[in-house]
Formats: C-alpha cells, sequence, structure tokens
C-alpha cells in the first residue's frame, strides 16, 4: 500500500466516523417518547399495519368466508396453518366439502402475511393485538373457527317462465274445399229459359 492510498482510507475512515456521530449527536438533543405501557392501554394506539396475529373475519349472522381450498396452508413457509375438512350432504342432494377445523400456531408463525395475501375470498386477517404473551406453547395453538359452524341454505332453483301462449291467427283457416271454390273464377250466367206463348197467339 502506498502512502497515498494510505492517507486516501485514513480519511474516508474519519469521514464515515463523523457522519456516525452526527447522527448519534441529534438523538442526545432529540426529546425522548416513552410509552407507560400497561397504564395507557386505555389510549394506546397501535398502526393499523401491524402483524399481531391471524383471525377470521365472521359477519354479523356468525358465517365466514373460508371455502377450505388450504390455499393459505400451501403458501405457508413454515407450517403454522392446518386445515382440517369434511364432507357434508347438501339438501339438493349434492356433497359439498366444507371447513371442519382451521388450526394456527401462533408460536411458530413468522407473521410474512402471505396466508392473507393468497386467499381467494379474503376471510383471514391479521390483527394488531400484540398481548400474546402465555406460560405454556399449547395455549398459542389456536382454532380459529370458534364459532359454531353454519352452512348457508342452499338456493332454490329459479322457476322457468311458462311459455307464451300462441298468438290466434287473424282469420279462420279456409277449408279445402272453400278454398278450391275461391279459386275458381265465377260461373257464367244460364241463359234464361223461353217462355211459352200464350193461347190467344196460337189461335191467331
Amino acid at each position: 500500500m502506498t502512502i497515498k492510498e494510505y492517507f486516501s482510507s485514513l480519511f474516508k475512515g474519519l469521514h464515515s466516523l463523523i457522519k456516525g456521530m452526527e447522527v448519534t449527536g441529534k438523538e442526545l438533543v432529540t426529546k425522548k417518547v416513552t410509552e407507560q405501557y400497561p397504564e395507557n392501554r386505555d389510549t394506546l394506539e397501535i398502526s393499523k399495519r401491524f402483524r399481531g396475529t391471524l383471525q377470521f373475519i365472521y359477519d354479523d349472522e356468525g358465517y365466514h368466508k373460508c371455502i377450505a381450498c388450504k390455499s393459505c396452508e400451501r403458501n405457508c413457509p413454515n407450517g403454522t396453518i392446518q386445515v382440517i375438512t369434511k364432507m357434508i350432504d347438501l339438501d339438493n342432494g349434492k356433497k359439498k366439502m366444507v371447513l371442519d377445523k382451521y388450526m394456527y400456531d401462533l408460536g411458530s408463525c413468522t407473521f410474512c402475511d402471505l396466508c392473507v395475501l393468497t386467499c381467494p375470498t379474503q376471510a383471514i386477517e391479521f390483527s394488531n393485538d400484540f398481548e400474546q404473551s402465555v406460560f405454556r406453547r399449547e395455549v398459542l395453538l389456536k382454532q380459529l373457527n370458534y364459532l359454531p359452524e353454519k352452512i348457508k341454505p342452499t338456493p332454490a332453483p329459479a322457476a322457468k317462465p311458462a311459455a307464451p301462449a300462441a298468438a290466434k291467427p287473424a282469420a279462420a283457416a279456409v277449408k279445402p274445399a272453400e278454398k278450391e271454390d275461391a279459386t275458381k273464377p265465377a260461373a257464367e250466367s244460364k241463359p234464361a229459359a223461353p217462355q211459352p206463348e200464350s193461347e190467344n197467339n196460337e189461335n191467331k
């Protein structure tokens, strides 16, 4: 290494050190903000983008949108999700595969959000609830479909509209005989029969 290269690397090191000390110096004079948790639990604001735990989305009637397609299970990188299905008989006599249990292991979740992004029906989401501390790992294994499973009734097939009545013809059909008579030209009038001469004329 030449003297020029030595002093060049020395000045570069000093420049990076000054930059780092500049950031540290700003933080020394910045006002500190300390969250008084858990005292401020009622007023604590958690960012909506924070991923705390996975949960199901239920509507007001207790239905969810999960169709048990297992897309979330296949896309989970470490097997956190297990979708257990079962077959049921519908009112119309057909069979359908529905969700039985949706098991989620919070202890092994990496919060990558791949399960939510790949869900075709938007049936799951991440909440921002971060208070998930427990004493036993078994408690972290949760069943997300905690409400009793409800199957939406199969809609009845729509009734077919009645066929419109055949339109009646404007005029009655002409009988074949009448049709032929109508096509024939009018018959020529016959000459009147000669009247017999009176007896007076014969005597004359």
